[in-house]
């Protein structure tokens, strides 16, 4: 199973203003460098966590269905499925009813039942089947958790404050102490196909 991103948020968990505020900073000449931390941190966030702050399209890759025709699905937490598609023996795509598949979106990570009697792939090709979603927790910064919101701007205040290469003694200092039991609640351990 792979994973690809379709669209990328349309928005930022942390608006500038909103990080330059807790920064103290009341210039415009490292708006560029805030704004990349906040995509850094969110990135970072996201990695550690195994799950996507703001609604995002991501495009999933099956060879054939698991043997129970149960799979969980690798973007976290699942929104929507909109779309399953599975190749036919000439590589066309062809779009399965929803009355096919049960989607479970309320477990972490989302799940997607298909029914024994929806169609194979008729080609042993990769990524035979294609399942559209969206993930994340909402499409404004407003239904991201605080914990992972505060996570970002302590990420960002600490990149920010500790701008150089890191000496010797800092070389694992990636994160400020806090950052990591403020992300603990929110990660995902497992998201393979089930």
């Amino acid at each position: 199973m792979n994973a690809m991103l379709l669209s990328g948020p349309a928005l930022e968990p942390v608006a500038l203003l909103d990080a330059k505020a807790h920064l103290r900073v009341d210039h415009d000449e490292d708006d560029a460098l805030i704004s990349a931390a906040i995509v850094s941190a969110r990135l970072h966030v996201e990695a550690a966590t195994r799950r996507v702050l703001i609604a995002q399209g991501w495009r999933v890759g099956l060879d054939r269905w698991p043997r129970k025709r149960i799979l969980r699905l690798p973007a976290a937490p699942l929104i929507s499925v909109d779309a399953v598609r599975i190749r036919d023996a000439e590589g066309g795509l062809t779009t399965l009813d929803a009355a096919d598949y049960e989607v479970d979106a309320v477990s972490v990570p989302g799940r997607l039942a298909v029914a024994a009697t929806a169609p194979a792939p008729a080609t042993r090709m990769t990524n035979a089947i294609e399942i559209d979603v969206t993930a994340g927790y909402g499409a404004t910064s407003l239904a991201v958790p605080s914990p992972l919101r505060h996570a970002i701007m302590m990420l960002v205040t600490h990149w920010y404050e500790h701008r150089g290469p890191a000496g010797h003694d800092q070389a694992g200092d990636t994160a400020p102490q806090g950052y990591a039991a403020l992300i603990a609640p929110y990660r995902v351990l497992s998201l393979c196909a089930g």
